[in-house]
């Protein structure tokens, strides 16, 4: 039905609008009596089998929802009711940015894809710190965080241990993100010397706290063998606690899609099928790396439940997805989880 009747109506506005519609939607409908029960009722799926131990965090499931659409810690709780074990908010900055010019965001339907160049949209850090103040329900939240545009690359330090600092007391993990492809130079973050100070800066603020929460660094598929070992000895020497495998990519090799469509969209991080075997590399490349000491969050062309069963394989300890929600349906879910059920049968 989703993909014969739901879809197609919804793929008829841009996708921004009809992220800006689920919102809102979301916002409005759950408010009506019985509409969120109703949901998990149909959408979720429990068992023993699926619970996780995590980072030290209890997960009910291995799925969560990727960074990029609760920018604004909005509707986290709301999501829940999916079926999802985990949200991640953000990327939040310290000031609220508008983002890029639109249109920023366009589907390539033939090759189950998005392209996006959002540029890190959003209220700023403090208009989610509020929203998350007010949390009821038990899932576990994750706080992605990342530098304002107008931030130079030397300076980027204070932008991450702002927010940081902001969100530790009301996430169960952070994110340090500095592998996306949509904040200029953003990217640059990731040679050496920077990633040490970024990181090394928010541990020695972690020790301040009481309370210990998991951080996580945001990997990008577009980094060669090369970069990866530097990275990974770089995140692993400072002391982090994971790693989420991985961001979009700026490739656009073999891709269905005519060419001078995809040329005519212009820059930005695609998103979907044709990354689902560059980021199951990189999560294998990790974990053999790391001698499987290091949890990984596998994301990345998760569409399907084998492609969810061939991340977990290839060395994550969870999941999360984005755009095969959009082009699967709300029920993805649930059809990972009880193929993971099965599986253990």
């Amino acid at each position: 039905m989703y993909s014969k009747i739901v879809r197609p109506i919804l793929f008829l506005l841009s996708p921004e609008k009809i992220h800006s519609l689920v919102v809102n939607g979301i916002k409005v409908g759950f408010r009506i009596p019985g509409i969120k029960w109703l949901i998990k009722k149909v959408a979720q799926i429990d068992h023993p089998s699926l619970q996780r131990s995590v980072f030290g965090l209890n997960f009910k499931n291995p799925v969560g929802f990727a960074a990029g659409f609760d920018k604004n810690a909005e509707v986290f709780e709301d999501f829940g009711a999916f079926g999802f074990s985990f949200i991640e908010i953000g990327t939040v900055t310290p000031k609220p940015q508008a983002g890029n010019p639109k249109p920023r965001s366009f589907r390539l339907k033939a090759d189950k894809a998005l392209i996006n160049r959002m540029g890190f949209n959003n209220k700023g850090v403090q208009y989610a710190t509020h929203k998350l103040k007010k949390r009821k329900g038990n899932i576990i939240i994750g706080g992605n965080i990342g530098k304002n545009t107008i931030t130079p690359n030397e300076s980027a330090v204070n932008d991450y241990l702002f927010c940081f600092k902001e969100l530790y007391d009301y996430v169960d993990y952070l994110v340090v993100n500095i592998s996306c492809p949509n904040v200029a130079n953003l990217r640059h973050l990731q040679d050496g010397e920077q990633l040490g100070l970024i990181l090394d800066t928010l541990i020695a603020e972690r020790k301040q706290r009481k309370v210990y929460k998991p951080i996580l660094l945001k990997v990008s598929p577009d980094l060669n063998n090369e970069q990866l070992d530097e990275t990974i000895t770089k995140a692993v020497e400072s002391g982090i606690d994971g790693f989420i495998a991985t961001n979009t990519t700026t490739s656009r090799e073999n891709l269905t899609t005519d060419s001078e469509k995809v040329k005519s969209i212009g820059n930005g991080g695609l998103s979907g099928a044709p990354l689902t075997n560059r980021s199951t590399e990189v999560i294998r490349y990790i974990h053999a790396k790391t001698s499987g000491t290091k949890p990984i969050i596998g994301v990345g062309g998760i569409l399907t439940p084998e492609d969810a069963i061939e991340k977990l394989n290839a060395g994550a300890s969870l999941i999360q997805v984005y755009t095969g929600f959009i082009y699967s349906g709300p029920m993805l879910v649930k059809q990972i989880n009880k193929a993971l059920i099965a599986r253990t049968k």
